[in-house]
């Protein structure tokens, strides 16, 4: 039976995408290794055949010379055939050097996995999404260590649960000898305007299709006959047509709405990495082999700027 570690980070829906991940190799047993705090135990023996705890660094922050030191012995001990964590800022930090302390091939922010006779093979974005490539590790009989793209790996509805129906906690010892060599100085968070649209229930969201700022007012009122918060993705921000506050996605927010509603958005693994919980979600694009067609529940091919004022009007409408 194959050994696979996963390394939770983040105890919100980490557990669940790493879980669905890991999943896809049959009859894999799966550890999950925390460091730190655990939130929701029932949550981790619920997903993995067994959970190994670690206890936080000495300021409690995130230092990735630290996590290694502690996961890397019980990998040198137990060499399990795959090591998986998300495609964080964290993970980003610490993924490149267990590999190489690990002697492993990394296979970085992969959208989907497949594990052949050889290795490990995975399909993963390039230039920013516009081109996927598919990759393979050589061969390598230390085993495999891969980076997963946030969003790409399913939710919580989809997961298995651990065939052993649950497991405990083991904790585990400090390493020892263990001389920090980092220090954190100051942790900043983004921030967050007026109206935080991560406590929304309905978000109406829209992208590069509206072309011109000056345009957006069209989005802003249907968000208001609907009652909704205006959201946004990464190129509106850049053009600086909306704050960054209202960026949805893996460089903005992540955000669990009711109803999703993407007016003008292409959909792309950034953007709907941000967006959580499996809402129902409805697509306004005139490009009908846009990515967002794939996840939405409803998906209306047209002209934004002819379909949106009707559906305002509509909307007006019924209101009476």
């Amino acid at each position: 039976m194959r050994e696979i570690l996963v390394l939770i980070e983040d105890l919100t829906d980490g557990p669940m995408e790493l879980a669905a991940a890991a999943r896809i190799i049959p009859e894999a047993r799966v550890t999950a290794a925390v460091v730190g705090e655990i939130s929701s135990p029932e949550l981790l023996t619920s997903l993995f055949d067994s959970v190994i705890q670690f206890p936080a660094s000495a300021d409690g922050n995130w230092d990735a010379e630290y996590i290694s030191a502690c996961l890397l012995p019980w990998i040198q001990a137990e060499q399990p055939y795959l090591v998986l964590m998300l495609q964080s800022n964290n993970g980003l930090d610490l993924a490149p050097l267990l590999a190489a302390q690990s002697d492993r091939p990394l296979l970085s922010d992969c959208l989907s996995m497949e594990f052949r006779e050889q290795g490990l093979a995975a399909v993963r974005p390039l230039y920013g999404g516009k081109v996927f490539a598919r990759i393979a590790a050589a061969e390598c009989k230390n085993g495999y260590m891969a980076t997963l793209r946030p969003g790409a790996f399913g939710d919580s509805n989809s997961t298995p649960a651990a065939p052993t129906g649950g497991c405990g906690i083991q904790s585990e010892a400090a390493p020892q000898d263990f001389l920090a060599k980092r220090r954190c100085l100051e942790t900043l968070t983004p921030e967050v305007g007026a109206i935080d649209i991560r406590q929304a229930e309905v978000l109406v969201a829209v992208g590069r299709g509206i072309e011109e700022q000056e345009n957006i007012e069209i989005v802003e009122a249907l968000a208001e006959v609907m009652g909704a918060q205006l959201a946004c993705t990464r190129p509106v921000v850049d053009k600086l047509w909306l704050e960054k506050s209202r960026q949805v996605g893996t460089s903005g927010l992540t955000v669990k709405p009711r109803v999703y509603l993407a007016v003008g958005v292409s959909g792309s693994f950034q953007h709907l990495g941000g967006v959580k919980g499996g809402p129902f979600m409805v697509a306004i694009n005139q490009d009908p082999a846009a990515p967002i067609f794939a996840t939405a529940d409803v998906g209306v091919v047209g002209d934004l700027f002819d379909l949106v004022p009707l559906l305002v009007e509509k909307i007006r409408e019924c209101k009476g």
